[in-house]
């Protein structure tokens, strides 16, 4: 596949510094003026002021030249305008107004490469004396950015942006309200639901290992336990580990681990999930909050006065 993964996300929200120093706590490398970088992915989240939160930029990583004059290509066959130059190709996706960026940037590399966990079951022991994850004491800092969701008030045309337009590759379906697409071999790097409005729903971002998630998750809820949404759970959809946490815009940021990968396309069957099937295998139940965040209505009337 000539594209690779997501590059970077652009978050828009009204507070700038709220925001920043969140994200700073979520265990990003805060570069300054709102660029964030991940422990092996360089520069991959900005943060910048807007009236109400939304994702303003998405950048999706290529290859070389020929994969940006491709993508720029099946574009036009769509009748989409875009920006072109040496390194990238720039579109509007035409529901939510989101700037897709599709550059030329290299491939992440875990180096060196993460140790596996040793865990012991029954009958089996791959340790020895006290589990090394008690030694851990550094802060949680994810490797990288896995994937965006947002939610599309026309998922149709907003799938075939991503699909014939950029060339992903549809994983999963949640019925006819979600598809879960992938550029890369992860189950899904951007997931688009069907929404009453455009919006942000959450970024996600690569840890080690669920014992990872529970670190991060239990040092961001320290003395902020509102930022609580989600969690801890595994998805059937991807089936990573999961914990959803709230930042000070409204958006959620989720810690994952232990994703579906997909080796070769041939080799795997996209499924219709129905109902929460395709939400979580195992842990609480997905709060109203989750499905429907808080904001939505709040939302509308945002982007209702800034079409006005």
């Amino acid at each position: 596949m000539a594209l690779h993964g997501l590059g970077k996300v652009t978050l828009g929200v009204p507070d700038v510094d709220d925001t920043i120093a969140y994200y700073s706590e979520f265990g990003l490398d805060h570069r300054g003026d709102g660029v964030f970088a991940t422990a092996n992915g360089g520069e991959q989240l900005e943060i910048t002021r807007t009236p109400f939160r939304r994702l303003v930029e998405l950048a999706v990583a290529a290859d070389d030249h020929d994969d940006i004059a491709a993508v720029d290509s099946r574009l036009h066959k769509l009748g989409l305008a875009t920006v072109l130059d040496d390194t990238s190709v720039l579109a509007v996706e035409p529901v939510t107004g989101t700037r897709v960026r599709v550059g030329i940037r290299p491939r992440i590399v875990i180096d060196p490469p993460v140790t596996a966990t040793p865990y012991n079951g029954p009958g089996r022991i791959d340790r020895w004396g006290r589990a090394p994850f008690i030694a851990r004491s550094g802060p949680v800092r994810p490797r990288k950015l896995g994937h965006a969701v947002l939610g599309s008030t026309d998922l149709p045309t907003t799938m075939k942006f991503f699909t014939e337009g950029l060339g992903f590759k549809v994983s999963d379906y949640m019925g006819d309200h979600a598809a879960f697409m992938r550029c890369s071999n992860e189950h899904h790097n951007v997931l688009v639901m069907s929404a009453p409005v455009n919006f942000m729903h959450h970024t996600s971002w690569q840890v080690d290992d669920i014992d990872e998630i529970g670190r991060g998750a239990q040092s961001m809820l320290e003395g902020h336990p509102e930022r609580h949404v989600w969690g801890l759970g595994r998805h059937f959809a991807g089936a990573n580990f999961f914990w959803y946490l709230k930042d000070p815009a409204g958006n959620f940021a989720e810690y994952y681990s232990d994703m579906d990968t997909v080796s070769e396309d041939d080799l795997w069957s996209p499924q219709v999930l129905h109902g929460l099937q395709g939400l979580y295998a195992w842990g609480p139940p997905p709060p109203p909050s989750f499905l429907e965040p808080e904001d939505l209505a709040a939302l509308m009337t945002g982007a209702h006065s800034a079409r006005v």
